[in-house]
């Protein structure tokens, strides 16, 4: 009896030396874990429209998320949404870049530029015969009491008589004409030998006599009125006058 009752106080004096150690020691606290990385940045660029002529605009958008700075080639640094309306001189890629506290990302948008179409040819204006006839027909002018062609006149009669033979329905009337000096007779004379030389030439160079007739009008209808030889010059002259 005596020996379980030895047994029985180790036993009881055991379990309090294990409870009196259980309550000594510290609880371990739990491992901490490491903080997720910040999320990395995300960017979207589109151009509306993404194909214009030269000196047209296009409209470029965008949207980043988890970017603390964004910028766009050729434009600078920008909001993290928008948008900016570009006209490029040719056509042009344009790169976003929006930068994170860890990582980055780019996005491009592509507008293309064409040549402007030239502008469609002006309208042809429809001459009438008679206002053809006034913009290439040019009147012969002569030096003083004289009536033979001049030398430097004979590429204007060329280019008259070219024309004529061009448009063979068209008559013509030559008109002499001469400066205020010398008797109204004598101009009148002269005037008719002036028509006549520039209407033989005419004829040389192969218009029919048949289309042309001549006047002289002397000195009475002067296309200068001044009193000078440069006035005079503009009134010694074979005019011609389209006939309707």
């Amino acid at each position: 009896m005596k020996h379980a009752t030895r047994w029985s106080l180790f036993a009881f004096a055991l379990a309090g030396l294990l409870l009196i150690g259980a309550c000594g020691k510290k609880p371990v606290p739990p491992r901490a874990q490491p903080a997720p990385p910040p999320p990395a940045p995300t960017a979207a660029l589109t151009a509306n429209p993404n194909a214009i002529q030269k000196n047209e605009s296009t409209t470029l958008t965008w949207e980043t998320t988890n970017a603390a700075d964004v910028s766009i080639d050729g434009i600078g640094p920008v909001n993290t949404s928008g948008s900016r309306q570009v006209s490029p001189a040719e056509s042009t890629t344009y790169r976003l870049v929006a930068r994170g506290a860890v990582a980055t990302q780019e996005a491009t948008a592509r507008v293309t530029v064409t040549a402007a179409p030239a502008p469609p040819p002006a309208p042809m204006t429809s001459l009438t015969e008679e206002q053809m006839f006034n913009q290439s027909v040019h009147d012969i002018f002569f030096d003083y009491d004289k009536y033979d062609v001049r030398a430097d006149q004979l590429a204007t009669l060329q280019g008259n008589a070219q024309f004529l033979s061009q448009h063979p329905a068209m008559r013509i009337t030559i008109e002499g004409h001469c400066d205020e000096r010398g008797s109204t007779e004598f101009n009148l004379a002269l005037g008719d030998s002036r028509a006549n030389s520039v209407r033989g030439a005419l004829v040389q160079a192969g218009i029919a006599a048949d289309r042309v007739r001549t006047i002289s009008y002397g000195k009475e209808k002067p296309a200068c009125t001044e009193h000078s030889e440069a006035c005079w010059q503009q009134n010694r002259r074979g005019h011609f006058v389209y006939q309707k």
